[in-house]
């Protein structure tokens, strides 16, 4: 990006900073505008990490494979793994396999496509498409994972992969996911962020690319979604299109307005992927507390963790949880519960593995005291009825599942995860 040393943050339609990156040197430098900071509108927008300050700051600490050098908060609108993959098939489809894209060019790519209200400018142009065949793309996708250095030709287009890169596949995660707007009366399927009028439906769907094991991974998490639903976990409504595809709406599209969000990694800058101090549910309750949750949410935070731990969702790292912004009254909330599932291949014979968030300094045989002792730390009444409640929902996991045809095998290997507190 020799033509530009910074790129422009902007957040409800203004300029907040503006960033800038020194590869050789391993440096962001991140700078508020100053109108944005005199204005006092929004002043809770980064409440770490970056002060606000109207001089320059400079940032070195983050210049690792999950931040790339940017502060966290910005490297939260960086493309997934996933999108990373599509986002170099589609270089190598133009010719450009062999250019070094940096990391502010690709979220000049990003624009307005990424999650929350962050947006970055100049953005790179991208043509709009007037529809989308959901089918169309799960094949294009396919043959992307079948043969990442296959010679592109016409079935493979840079076009398509164009197309899924712009609907946007920076939302977190390894899977396959796309960002995506339904019209409410004509379900006329668009890209993201073309229309983020209450019109239409924002959704975020995760693609079934084929059941080599006989099962699907997307109706696992809808069963999951269904029993954590009816167990008081706070989630947006999902469903499944084509009966294979999760879709759940997104949280931050609400009202026809963008709303901004930060996962707890951005929001700190404790690397999701390298499991460390920062990484526990102590230190993630600590944050919520910090940032003036209420304790509603603090309560709704005990009973995420209880379902994950019961249900063997041990992929509960700081990037899947969040926190969405009130522009109004510049206040944090806790964003509504995902990628909640059981998180492992139940076809692997897997005796024990780790969390990625540890309780009382655990990651393997968490017990009833920790989940007692991290109770009475912060205030959470009646745990043990919490406890309870949620593993009496086991059955209705099971019956979930099964209605939704996951075999009986892969069930039965699901359940012998389950665990027990009481």
């Amino acid at each position: 990006m020799a033509s530009n040393k910074f790129i422009e943050v902007h957040c409800f339609d203004l300029e907040i900073a503006r960033i800038g990156y020194e590869e050789d040197a391993g440096k962001t430098t991140f700078q508020y505008n100053r109108d944005y900071l005199e204005s006092g509108v929004y002043p809770n927008l980064f409440p770490l990490i970056i002060k606000r300050t109207k001089t320059a700051q400079a940032f070195f600490e983050f210049n690792n494979e999950t931040f790339r050098g940017l502060p966290p908060m910005i490297a939260d609108s960086l493309p997934d793994m996933f999108g990373n993959l599509i986002f170099k098939a589609w270089l190598e489809a133009r010719g450009q396999g062999s250019k070094k894209i940096s990391v502010l060019e690709q979220l000049t790519y990003v624009a307005n496509r990424g999650m929350g209200a962050l947006e970055y400018r100049p953005a790179k142009a991208m043509p709009k498409d007037t529809n989308i065949d959901i089918s169309e793309i799960t094949e294009i996708l396919k043959k992307v994972l079948e043969s990442k250095s296959a010679t592109v030709g016409d079935e493979l287009s840079s076009e398509a992969l164009l197309n899924i890169f712009k609907i946007g596949t920076s939302a977190g995660g390894a899977r396959p996911k796309i960002l995506v707007s339904r019209h409410r009366e004509t379900g006329k399927i668009i890209p993201g962020d073309i229309e983020i009028a209450d019109d239409y439906q924002h959704l975020l769907v995760k693609l079934s690319l084929g059941q080599p094991h006989g099962y699907s991974t997307e109706v696992i998490e809808y069963a999951y979604y269904q029993t954590a639903t009816a167990l008081g976990i706070d989630m947006m409504p999902s469903g499944l299109i084509d009966d294979k595809h999760f879709a759940t709406e997104r949280f931050d599209r609400q009202h026809g307005e963008k709303v901004h969000m930060l996962t707890a990694s951005g929001m700190t800058g404790w690397d999701f992927n390298k499991p460390g101090p920062g990484s526990s549910y102590e230190n993630l309750f600590k944050l919520a507390l910090h940032i003036g949750l209420p304790q509603r949410d603090i309560e709704q935070l005990y009973r995420r963790m209880v379902f994950n731990l019961c249900y063997f969702n041990i992929d509960d790292h700081l990037k899947n949880h969040a926190f969405l912004y009130d522009k109004k009254d510049s206040k944090w909330a806790l964003a509504p519960a995902y990628d909640i599932t059981f998180a492992l291949n139940p076809e692997l014979n897997i005796t024990k593995s780790a969390r990625a968030l540890s309780i009382g300094g655990k990651r393997t045989d968490i017990g009833l005291r920790e989940l007692l002792a991290l109770a009475e730390q912060f205030t959470i009444k009646n745990p043990k009825g919490v406890i309870a409640e949620l593993q009496e929902g086991a059955a209705l996991l099971e019956q979930k599942l099964l209605g939704l045809a996951i075999p009986e095998r892969t069930v039965e290997r699901i359940k012998r995860d389950f665990v027990k507190f009481l």
